[in-house]
């Protein structure tokens, strides 16, 4: 007998797919999306995490990040890939997104502090709109380019971001300036 298909299912498998297809966007680590979506159920993105509540308190999102970070970059590893921070953030914010920003709980205190997805388009439209008084952190963030970005780096973006939003507001709300959307303005 099989498992009935469920929103929680159905939520799981476009977020990993929306996540798979994101990451490997970079020229330095190319995989299919089987291989995506498996790196992320081994490190535990699947089915089951389907609440906000199943989200570290805002509190403990940086350690919480790091630590999936590191088992992201430990499973690739596993199946004969190098990610780095940038590439295992990437993998795990653009799930995260779909899983609960899009899925309704935009809202919800945990899912506010979330980690917005990093790549060049958004660098480089902060940097090109000076958001928070910011171009030069924004180019140089841009130059050394997503992929590349070690801990530290990934950490000093989220932070900037933290800086040029207006206090209490959901991170989410940077993406505001990602051109990735291509919709005319």
């Amino acid at each position: 007998m099989t498992n009935p298909y469920t929103i929680e299912e159905h939520n799981h498998r476009v977020a990993a797919w929306s996540a798979a297809t994101g990451a490997r966007a970079s020229s330095l680590c190319r995989f299919n999306v089987q291989r995506g979506v498996a790196i992320l159920e081994a490190s535990g993105f699947n089915t089951a995490f389907a609440t906000p509540n199943h989200l570290p308190e805002p509190k403990q999102l940086d350690a919480t990040h790091k630590a999936w970070r590191d088992t992201v970059i430990r499973v690739a590893k596993k199946n004969g890939l190098t990610f780095t921070h940038g590439i295992a953030a990437k993998l795990i914010n653009c799930y995260l997104k779909m899983r609960f920003v899009c899925a309704g709980h935009h809202d919800h205190e945990r899912v506010k502090a979330l980690h917005p997805p990093i790549d060049a388009l958004l660098l480089s439209e902060l940097a090109k709109q000076d958001v928070g008084g910011f171009k030069k952190e924004w180019r140089k963030f841009r130059d050394l380019r997503w992929s590349k970005f070690e801990s530290a780096d990934y950490q000093g973006v989220i932070d900037l971001i933290r800086k040029a939003l207006p206090p209490d507001e959901p991170l989410w709300k940077i993406e505001e300036h990602w051109e990735g959307h291509q919709s005319p303005k």
